[in-house]
């Protein structure tokens, strides 16, 4: 029918300044009805209002007929790559200036837009974004999953062993029952009527003596069960592969908004939780014994089942070598600040990051105002459904997950900044979808805030080496009792749950985002928008700020040839590259503007560089020297 989309801006009562494929146009009519007035043409536009499309007939004149109104069938048939060229908004959530989310600018890409979004009276899809993209297969996952090896004979000697023990200590117990784990064996024990738990309790290291192990646990009583149970290490330990958790019934046939498989329990069932409801999590272990490989495992889980539309994350990693092998995926999942590496290395760049998510956060939560919805899942169904209009600012919300690796190593330098952006984020950001995954070392009161942890209910503990550890992590004993790299307590408002992480080679993630980055993806990650430190307010962004090109800073020649040698410019950028603060960064932005080196700032988008030439550099250098 040449339908197409187009922007128009009120000038006067009736006239209105008209955007569209065609370029700049005026405008005379209602809504529904009215006729532009373009360099291409006159053209009559009838359309429904409030929804953004229209369709546009051209008049022309005819020597025989006089005015001739030229259907979109009636042109000349184009080239393929003309023909039904629609511009779309990229639904990023994240180009709605902070102060008016009514007059949000659109980053548009050139797209072939669906027939099915086309139709009003069709439920709205975002996966049609990307609508060829292929979740990857479990071909890429290696598959060396080995079941616990049951030997009849030495359970039943172990169980004779236990007997002996307790009844050599005076503890009587009726029935004893074993569970094989791919790490522990758990003894269920009843004890008879009468007998003291604290009397078996205080025999866990006579059992551990017996046993010739350590890494003893007494748990009592088993959660559901009236039973006591003894948690044994296993002589041979087993490897819970990757492609064992994907490929269970379990993970596939989830309905978890954002589904988290961590590995596999000592009764050797898949172990998963909902980030949503978590919603943030708390992982902390001494070195080497997993906290990395967790979220390595999370990230894998949540990208077998999301589409890019649907998540995006926020990675951060001061080696960079743990989360640095999700960088060929920047382009479908992650997320970043413009000029930033996506995968974010340095206190500085994580603060400013901070800062933006804080942003993303309080714009959000003005559409969900706006909506008159309490979180993002009533609002996406909300925008599926096509009742929210996107002319009023309003977009698809994809989950936001920020993964932070070795919190400890990343925060110096800026603790107390960090702190705060992180607690403001965990106190408020699971409404709108932004949730996080802290991994440190010991998340002591000078590293993680007393009030932060009481936001982080959902902690996943490795082995720690003293008892107080196992406190501070999990507000109870038994971490400084584990007994390998993998194995775990996850902890969720009740009892330590014990569980063996998957364990995902190096190979295998690699494959993962090979096979992801192959595909069709956005033209850049998703892009936070800059904001401005707490500290620097006397600096505005909306570049109201008067700017005296007779007092250019000391460093903006330097700053010049940057920008134009790199064709990028943005006040993180500066910020970071030249270590100053935000402030006078901002300060020399202006300053590029209205020398004409940079173009203005639109919602979150980067900058344009204006100047392309070296001879043009040349020229400016010059004359400001």
């Amino acid at each position: 029918m040449g339908w197409r989309f187009r922007k128009r801006i009120k000038l006067f009562p009736g006239i209105f300044l008209n955007i569209s494929k065609s370029g700049l146009g005026l405008n005379v009519g209602v809504k529904g009805a009215n006729v532009t007035f373009g360099p291409t043409g006159t053209y009559v536009n009838t359309g429904i209002p409030g929804t953004g499309l229209y369709r546009r007939d051209k008049v022309e004149n005819s020597a025989s007929n006089g005015t001739h109104i030229q259907d979109e069938h009636d042109k000349p048939k184009e080239t393929e790559e003309n023909s039904q060229e629609i511009l779309v908004s990229q639904q990023k959530p994240l180009s709605i200036p902070h102060k008016d989310v009514s007059t949000a600018p659109k980053t548009l890409v050139q797209a072939k837009l669906p027939e099915s979004q086309q139709d009003i009276n069709v439920p709205y899809n975002p996966k049609l974004d990307l609508e060829n993209y292929k979740y990857p297969p479990l071909s890429l996952l290696v598959s060396n999953d080995i079941t616990p090896a049951i030997d009849t004979v030495e359970l039943n000697t172990y169980k004779d062993k236990i007997t002996r023990l307790l009844r050599f200590f005076g503890v009587e117990i009726s029935s004893i029952k074993a569970t094989i784990g791919p790490t522990i064996t758990l003894y269920e024990i009843v004890p008879v009527e009468g007998t003291r738990f604290s009397k078996i309790f205080n025999l866990k290291d006579d059992i551990a003596l017996s046993f010739g192990v350590s890494g003893i646990r007494v748990i009592a009583p088993i959660s559901g069960k009236e039973t006591i149970g003894i948690e044994i290490p296993n002589k041979r330990m087993c490897i819970v592969s990757m492609e064992s958790i994907v490929s269970s019934k379990v993970y596939q046939n989830s309905t978890m908004e954002l589904p988290c498989a961590v590995g596999k329990t000592i009764t050797n069932e898949v172990f998963m939780f909902d980030l949503v409801k978590a919603p943030h999590l708390l992982v902390a272990g001494s070195t080497g014994q997993g906290k990395s490989m967790a979220l390595n495992v999370i990230i894998t889980s949540l990208l077998y089942k999301k589409h890019p539309a649907e998540l995006k994350l926020v990675l951060m990693d001061p080696l960079g070598t743990e989360l640095g092998l999700y960088h060929p995926i920047a382009y479908h999942f992650l997320a970043a600040l413009p000029g930033v590496a996506p995968i974010i290395t340095n206190s500085l760049d994580a603060l400013n990051t901070l800062n933006g998510l804080y942003c993303v956060m309080s714009q959000r939560y003005q559409l969900l105002v706006k909506a008159d919805c309490r979180n993002i899942k009533e609002y996406n169904a909300q925008f599926k459904e096509r009742k929210l209009n996107p002319e009023y600012g309003h977009e698809f919300m994809p989950y936001i997950v920020v993964a932070i690796d070795s919190y400890d190593l990343l925060a110096k330098g800026y603790e107390e900044q960090m702190m705060q952006k992180l607690t403001e984020l965990s106190s408020y950001a699971r409404a709108v979808g932004i949730h996080l995954i802290i991994s440190t070392k010991r998340p002591s009161s000078d590293i993680i805030s007393s009030k932060m942890k009481s936001l982080i209910p959902t902690r996943i503990s490795f082995r720690v080496p003293e008892k107080i550890d196992s406190q501070v992590i999990l507000d109870c004993n038994g971490a400084e009792n584990l007994v390998r790299p993998g194995d775990m307590l996850f902890l969720s408002n009740c009892e330590p749950i014990r569980v063996q992480c998957a364990y995902l080679y190096t190979s295998e993630v690699r494959n993962i985002c090979q096979y992801i980055a192959k595909q069709q993806g956005y033209l850049h990650p998703m892009y936070l928008p800059e904001a401005i430190n707490e500290e620097y307010d006397e600096y505005e962004d909306n570049g109201a700020a008067y700017v005296d090109i007779n007092q250019l800073d000391p460093l903006f020649a330097e700053v010049v040839k940057f920008v134009v040698n790199t064709q990028q410019g943005s006040t993180s950028m500066i910020q970071r590259n030249y270590s100053i603060g935000y402030n006078r960064a901002g300060k020399i932005m202006d300053q590029l503007e209205k020398m004409g080196v940079v173009g203005p700032q639109i919602g979150s988008k980067p900058r344009d560089v204006l100047i392309k030439d070296p001879i043009t550099l040349e020229l400016l250098i010059k004359s400001i020297e």
